[in-house]
């Protein structure tokens, strides 16, 4: 019996694209506060970033940093080694074909050593979902209509794929890591020359109306010497093609690329389009205390900070914090906007300097983007209908964590529309004098529109113009 599956998310719910302003806008209001940009930076870990096409029409090479020669065309493979610490992120959609409507497209990762030795390679950590599926071996993550904040206690909380492997990966899970499971343990010892296959992952779409599935999958490595790494398709049946068959396959031909990008600098409409290159950076580290000082003193107005600033949606602060491509495929994504699988762990050092008692609030927003200062940051009076952010929040050293940041956490699972100033994920009290260290942590998720902004706000914050709702209200 046909089973309904929840639509996967067009592409410009799951990427940032450029769109025209409608004829009249819906009501807005400004938040007069400051934004500042984030400090710290993305590390130098590599990140194997397959995201282009998003919805694979053929199959093919998605992805490939393994070098030209031996049959392999430059078209086809970027030439980049890898070693030590790297990450992969892969997130793709299958529509049913017209002449296999029910075939199953197979993702399919391989490496090899790029010295005349074998490699050693070891998976850290990995998590992988579905949109929809029926097999219990393979993890699942339906898009749901879920509540703005819901606490996650005894059970995680998501919404799409995405969603769940950005939950997963933050809490230490791993998804099946194990012979049985998705994702298989390793490590693999890769012999120069001959590329080994590390996981073949499916696809299905029999059975679903309509016939449409994506998966999300995000991977840690360490490597002993230099690897070269690519993603694969090809439609098949219940069974894994055989791995042959993925060696033939990683000559070519290379899988049609969607979304050709604007030229970088171009005037006019800005086209993102999406990732299929090696980014610099897979963590932003940050301690968001005041200019050349080492601690935050408690603000008397909401301060925000961006997160996934990108051209043209740098919200006022002058930040574009998307990561940079060492290497690209033509007509994709020239950086990696959206920062896509990059985590975000921020440190926030609170000082009460004043001789009140004094409370804050803490949210993620999305506000309305923009580019340049406008003294604040707008937002909807009625926010949506775009979801822009299905994802966890992990925090640490509100009230009820007695301010340590070795006690409790608090994660969230957040599902923000656009143009909306989130809900309160907590409170922190500050005595005269004392000092508390709030730490966030989060994973920009797939199915994310950016920019979205961490926002300290007083409890006591001040009317916005017009008559508008109070910061962390939700409409």
């Amino acid at each position: 019996m046909p089973v309904p599956i929840p639509a996967v998310p067009p592409a410009s719910a799951t990427a940032p694209a450029s769109v025209p302003a409608p004829a009249q806008a819906p009501p807005s209001w400004l938040r007069l506060q400051e934004v500042r940009p984030l400090s710290g930076g993305l590390d130098a870990v590599p990140l194997l970033n397959d995201n282009n096409p998003e919805l694979i029409q053929a199959p093919g090479v998605l992805f490939s940093s393994f070098p030209v020669g031996n049959g392999r065309s430059a078209r086809v493979h970027l030439n980049q080694s890898v070693s030590g610490r790297f990450d992969l992120f892969s997130h793709h959609v299958v529509k049913g074909l017209a002449a296999q409507p029910q075939a199953t497209l197979w993702l399919g990762v391989v490496a090899g050593s790029r010295r005349p030795t074998p490699v050693t390679l070891r998976l850290l950590a990995g998590s992988t979902a579905l949109s929809q599926s029926s097999d219990p071996a393979q993890p699942s993550a339906p898009f749901l209509p879920l509540p703005g904040l819901m606490p996650q206690r005894d059970a995680m909380v998501f919404s799409g794929p995405g969603s769940r492997v950005a939950a997963e990966l933050l809490e230490n899970v791993s998804t099946a890591i194990a012979p049985s499971g998705p994702l298989p343990a390793g490590p693999w010892i890769l012999p120069s020359g001959s590329p080994t296959l590390l996981m073949a992952l499916p696809i299905p779409v029999r059975h679903l109306v309509p016939p449409l599935n994506g998966r999300n999958l995000q991977l840690r490595f360490f490597s002993d010497g230099p690897v070269s790494v690519a993603t694969l398709a090809q439609f098949g049946g219940d069974q894994p093609p055989d791995p042959a068959s993925w060696q033939a396959l990683l000559a070519g031909p290379l899988s049609p690329k969607e979304h050709t990008a604007s030229p970088r600098g171009a005037a006019g409409p800005l086209i993102y389009s999406r990732v299929s290159g090696l980014q610099r950076g897979s963590l932003w580290r940050a301690v968001l205390s005041d200019p050349g000082q080492a601690d935050l003193a408690v603000p008397t107005a909401p301060i925000s900070w961006p997160i996934s600033s990108l051209e043209r949606g740098r919200l006022g602060s002058g930040q574009v914090q998307t990561a940079e491509l060492s290497a690209f495929y033509p007509g994709t994504a020239w950086a990696a906007h959206g920062n896509y699988g990059v985590e975000y762990d921020l440190t926030l050092p609170l000082v009460n300097r004043s001789q009140r008692p004094a409370q804050l609030m803490l949210s993620l927003d999305s506000p309305l983007k923009n580019d340049t200062p406008i003294g604040g940051l707008r937002f909807r009076s009625r926010p949506g209908p775009l979801v822009t952010f299905r994802g966890t929040v992990i925090v640490q050293g509100l009230d009820a964590d007695e301010g340590t940041d070795a006690g409790p956490r608090r994660a969230f699972h957040l599902q923000l529309l656009q143009g909306e100033a989130g809900p309160d994920l907590g409170r922190v009290s500050l005595a005269p004098g004392e000092r508390r260290r709030l730490r966030l942590r989060l994973l920009y998720p797939a199915d994310a529109t950016p920019p979205q902004v961490v926002t300290l706000s007083p409890v006591t914050a001040p009317q916005p113009i017009n008559g508008s709702p109070q910061p962390g209200a939700r409409l």
